[in-house]
């Protein structure tokens, strides 16, 4: 690789960091960066600075909020006792564009992989098992997604929530199975959440 400045070969391998980014990329957005005003640079400089100084988890669900709690947890509109628990974020924006989803969400930001050293402890399955138990939840909807990872992770928490009194669900198998859940589109999620079957 070409020799740069210092501090053009420190930004370059930070954003190496990104996923997605390899080295030409992130060589095109150093060198885009020190193109752009130092206003622009500055603006972008801060928005991080902002998003890791602002922004925490929810309280309730785990999701990534600058209010706790968050929007869904706080939103009398929706049904509280129903939860669908998915692997990170993201995936809450899939599952709201289907528009045809009103409750709220628990976020376990991960799912179960023993070969990379995840284990029940690192996921936010504690705080689920909390919510249910409570007597407040009539049916979790588990909408990890379907790969290997991800149903191991579906079939230990359907275990871990067996014996309380909500209705324990499995989104369906609209979602391809091996996909991350993440990229599918608004049909297949609304199938997928429609033909939801119930674990255990």
């Amino acid at each position: 690789m070409a020799r740069f400045a210092e501090p053009m070969a420190r930004l370059i391998e930070e954003l190496r960091k990104l996923p997605g980014i390899g080295a030409k990329s992130a060589q095109r957005l150093a060198f885009h960066i020190l193109r752009a005003s130092a206003a622009d640079a500055e603006a972008l400089a801060g928005a991080v600075r902002e998003l890791k100084a602002k922004l925490r988890l929810c309280s309730i669900c785990n999701n990534i909020t600058d209010v706790d709690p968050c929007g869904y947890c706080s939103n009398p509109m929706r049904n509280h006792r129903l939860v669908c628990v998915v692997e990170e974020p993201t995936n809450i924006a899939t599952i709201e564009k289907t528009r045809s989803y009103n409750g709220v969400y628990h976020v376990l930001h991960g799912t179960l992989s023993p070969l990379n050293g995840v284990g029940p402890e690192h996921l936010r399955t504690a705080s689920l098992a909390a919510r249910v138990s409570g007597g407040e939840v009539d049916e979790v909807i588990i909408a990890t997604s379907p790969t290997v990872e991800g149903e191991a992770t579906a079939d230990y928490l359907a275990g871990m929530l067996r014996g309380t009194a909500a209705r324990i669900m499995r989104i369906a198998t609209g979602v391809p199975a091996g996909s991350d859940i993440e990229y599918a589109d608004e049909v297949t999620m609304t199938r997928a959440l429609e033909g939801r079957r119930q674990m255990g």
